[in-house]
């Protein structure tokens, strides 16, 4: 039952690729991670509907095969008892699993139960777009003020300006615009990770000053509540790779610690930080400590 090219939302998942197949990729898409073996007969009933309804719902979601046979540390990863069983990762999260072969009727309601619904045709794929030159925040901010005041009724600009003052450190004023966006770009990718920048600056509310969360730290370095308010410090401050290095230590030191904390600042940091590369390297790390 293995997969291939033409079942472009059907893989077979492994150990070595699983943070960046699986994990990632749930942060944008759906995954459904099936646990079959080649002897197991509700398998061979179960694994063909599941991609039926992978090409059928067009990249909805896609579908991981982890034959358990081959891939027993993710078997054990996940506490496998009996196979098939099927698990959903959304968000870098499982959220919800079954075991067994449900028929296809059961299986579209558990879809449509958790928002997947079949996709549209793709288009067709468009030429790749120039990556745009680095700019100076302060620079755009000023030639967005200006923007902004000869075009007063455009939520966009305004939208910009936001984007560009929080990279300046102006949260108050930022946050002022954003409250002040119509619904329609209320959700825009820039809205949305601009709200999470300014979630992680509300967090600082009363905190201590870096120099005392570090000597804290310091004579204890199990104070996760000290190296979780510095995480954000960090992040605040456009210090990505500190910040993310001082969630990945409290992951290190306690997974569970406040329900999960330390798993949940490091994917609400990736939604912030835009170094893809930096962010690859963590979200690999990360998964090294959970699986």
């Amino acid at each position: 039952m293995t997969t291939d090219t033409a079942k472009p939302h059907v893989f077979d998942a492994t150990t070595a690729n699983f943070e960046a197949d699986v994990l990632q990729k749930s942060l944008e898409t759906p995954v459904l991670v099936d646990f079959w073996a080649e002897w197991c007969g509700p398998c061979k009933t179960l694994g063909p509907i599941l991609e039926k309804l992978a090409g059928e719902y067009n990249g909805a979601f896609v579908l991981a095969k982890v034959d358990v046979d081959k891939e027993q540390e993710l078997g054990a990863a996940f506490q496998v008892r009996s196979i098939p069983t099927v698990f959903l990762v959304k968000g870098g999260q499982l959220v919800d699993g079954f075991p067994g072969a449900l028929p296809e009727g059961q299986l579209r309601e558990f879809l449509k139960h958790h928002g997947i619904e079949p996709a549209a045709a793709a288009p067709a794929q468009e030429a790749p777009e120039t990556e745009a030159p680095v700019i100076d925040p302060h620079a755009e901010v000023v030639r967005l003020r200006s923007e902004v005041a000869t075009h007063p009724d455009d939520d966009n600009l305004k939208l910009d300006l936001a984007v560009a003052l929080l990279k300046t450190g102006a949260a108050h004023e930022a946050e002022q615009l954003l409250d002040a966006l119509p619904a329609n770009l209320a959700h825009d990718d820039r809205a949305v990770r601009a709200r999470s920048r300014l979630g992680f600056a509300a967090l600082l509310d009363n905190a201590p000053p870096v120099e005392v969360l570090e000597a804290a730290i310091a004579s204890n370095p199990d104070d996760l509540r000290a190296r979780h308010l510095l995480g954000v410090q960090r992040i605040v401050a456009g210090e990505s790779q500190a910040g993310l290095e001082q969630f990945i230590e409290m992951l290190r030191r306690d997974r569970g610690f406040e329900d999960g904390l330390p798993r949940k600042s490091l994917i609400d940091a990736f939604r912030i930080v835009e170094d893809e590369d930096l962010v690859g390297t963590y979200r690999r790390r990360m998964s090294s400590l959970l699986f």
